[in-house]
């Protein structure tokens, strides 16, 4: 079974920083596999943010975390990591880790990502 653990949010003012990890354990190769982050305020839709290739080559941001958040991941560590830089009122949510099934290939869709997180809050404060 795999499991993905958050941990790193926490209340930052408007223009901080804030480091997300997400440590993986179980359900095969990390390595193999696409992983993403995507956030969540309560009676919103779930938003894509981030995804990052298997390798770690290839990266895609939502438009609105463009230029200010940054995945990254170490496989020899099954992490995955989320910079935050320059935040805003508006990124706050609950932000989750996921991994994407195989063979799909929009990642930026919920429903292609088969485990989550528990998810981990990030207020920022204006």
């Amino acid at each position: 079974q795999v499991q993905l653990v958050e941990s790193g949010g926490g209340l930052v003012q408007a223009g901080g920083s804030l480091s997300l990890s997400c440590a993986a354990s179980g359900g095969g190769t990390f390595s193999a596999y696409t992983m993403g982050w995507f956030r969540q305020v309560p009676g919103n839709e779930r938003e894509f943010v981030a995804s990052i290739s298997p390798s770690g080559g290839t990266t895609y941001y939502a438009d609105s975390v463009k230029g200010r958040f940054t995945v990254s991941r170490d496989n020899a560590k099954n992490m995955v990591y989320l910079q935050m830089t320059s935040l805003k009122p508006d990124d706050t949510a609950v932000y989750s880790c996921a991994r994407r099934r195989p063979f799909v290939f929009d990642n930026t869709i919920g429903r292609n990502y088969d485990y989550w997180g528990q998810g981990t809050q990030v207020t920022v404060s204006s």
